[in-house]
């Protein structure tokens, strides 16, 4: 028996399909060959994933009724001689086929439904990664990285302001709670603060709850200190804070 031939025994065997003759072949090809088990262990873990959601599916009667009748078909008729032909084969070896066959095809089609219901699933996670904020998956990101740090303050007016940042990700996100939110001709603007010199780094606002996610745009660099100004709508137009900050975070 080859590898093939196995396989689909290992088909029929994960979808309990097998004649008495057919389980005895497959037990002594296994005993022979421990090599094909792997074969084995897929084919019962597919027809596992389908245990609960898949009905019993019968071999149409179709299949048998044309295999029988096309080895019954009568050659042209003629003169000449018959020309030997090799015996017919039984009913049971027909049965026998086209039930390995059925099988197989069967646990490919399952085999087939997992791999979508897996594709779908890691579509569905893709695309809600996709539709992510920035800020969102940078946060992630960072708390995932081993040299994640974090600092929470208190900041001028109620509420705080947490900043978390990791250095080899090399990004800073500022998470607010209870912040009161800018009036409509201000903003807050996010600032690294290196030796004294202020580096703007984006605006956000925050949401009627006081809360927001947001990413600071560059790079974090050991020693910066995170701060945040109240500026006039659009940024400040000199690219330094206008107004003292409202909460300062070092992350050294």
């Amino acid at each position: 028996m080859n590898v093939h031939e196995f396989a689909e025994l290992s088909a029929g065997h994960a979808l309990g399909a097998l004649s008495p003759d057919d389980a005895r072949a497959f037990e002594e090809a296994l005993a022979e060959h421990p090599e094909w088990s792997s074969i084995v262990e897929t084919d019962a873990a597919t027809a596992s994933e389908l245990a609960d959601g898949v009905a019993e599916v019968e071999p149409p009667a179709f299949v048998r009724d044309a295999l029988l009748a096309r080895i019954a078909r009568p050659a042209a008729a003629d003169d000449a001689p018959a020309e030997p032909r090799e015996p017919a084969p039984s009913t049971e070896v027909i049965q026998t086929v086209a039930r390995r066959n059925w099988t197989r095809g069967l646990l490919a089609l399952a085999a087939s439904f997992v791999l979508l219901i897996a594709l779908g699933t890691t579509a569905v996670v893709i695309g809600d990664r996709l539709r992510a904020p920035a800020s969102v998956v940078a946060l992630e990101q960072i708390e995932a990285a081993p040299d994640a740090q974090a600092a929470t303050a208190e900041v001028a007016g109620g509420g705080t302001a947490t900043a978390h940042w990791s250095e080899s990700v090399g990004k800073v996100v500022v998470v607010t709670n209870g912040v009161e939110s800018a009036t409509s001709e201000q903003t807050y603007e996010l600032w690294f603060v290196r030796e004294g010199t202020a580096v703007s780094a984006g605006q956000f606002d925050t949401d009627e709850t006081g809360n927001a996610t947001a990413l600071l745009d560059g790079t974090v660099q050991a020693g910066d200190v995170i701060a945040v100004s109240v500026e006039p709508e659009g940024g400040s137009p000199t690219g330094q804070p206008t107004s003292d900050p409202i909460v300062t975070i070092p992350t050294a």
